[in-house]
């Protein structure tokens, strides 16, 4: 396996699903309460390590018999991608992001209600657990899985770390301006094609003459 080609395919498939998604609303939020550089960190930190743990339980798969583990990888994909291309052409106009961010917001409050946030370490602390918790069970934490039971676990590793690290600068950075531009259909649809392709270069690499 090429290291080169995990790096991309993560890369790739990490910065389109997760531009518009929960966690980028979560650090979004957060760096309009606090210091930048520390809410940059902590979810830094929690997608580096959703990444870690997500390309290890990928790992773990290809213990498995390969035709069951190849088999449940191209499904995966292809299930994804159809089921996000049905998703955008449901939608009537551009779409809307509003319920990601309704969904980030309260977990914000939620967390800052019970939990004083007052030092660089607890903002710290706070972005790392919010976006933990949140990235949990998501898609693209099954993607990664996927992506590192098919492609070279190193690329995979540096490729979705680097996705989610530019994701989380945008939503640092220049959140609210770029989330009143992103349509959610287009984002849907891009992220449907996408685990498509993926799914049919999975099923030509292996089940391919």
């Amino acid at each position: 396996m090429n290291p080169l080609t995990g790096f991309t395919a993560a890369l790739l498939l990490i910065t389109l699903s997760e531009i518009g998604d929960k966690t980028f609303f979560i650090g979004m939020i957060l760096a309009t309460r606090h210091p930048r550089r520390w809410v940059f960190l902590g979810v830094t930190m929690a997608l580096f390590l959703m990444t870690v743990l997500s390309v290890a339980i990928g790992q773990v798969a290809t213990l498995f018999p390969p035709v069951v583990v190849n088999g449940l990888t191209v499904a995966l994909f292809l299930g994804f991608g159809l089921k996000l291309l049905y998703d955008a052409l449901q939608m009537k106009g551009p779409g809307s992001l509003e319920d990601e961010q309704v969904e980030a917001l309260e977990a914000v409050e939620k967390r800052e209600q019970a939990v004083a946030v007052n030092t660089n370490r607890a903002v710290v602390i706070e972005a790392f657990a919010l976006t933990f918790v949140a990235e949990w069970g998501d898609r693209t934490q099954l993607a990664t899985i996927a992506l590192a039971a098919a492609q070279h676990p190193v690329g995979v590793v540096l490729g979705a770390t680097l996705g989610h690290a530019i994701c989380a600068a945008i939503a640092v950075v220049c959140g609210k301006l770029v989330a009143g531009r992103i349509s959610e259909r287009w984002l849907t649809l891009i992220g449907g094609l996408l685990f498509i392709l993926f799914g049919i270069i999975a099923a030509i690499e292996r089940f391919g003459p």
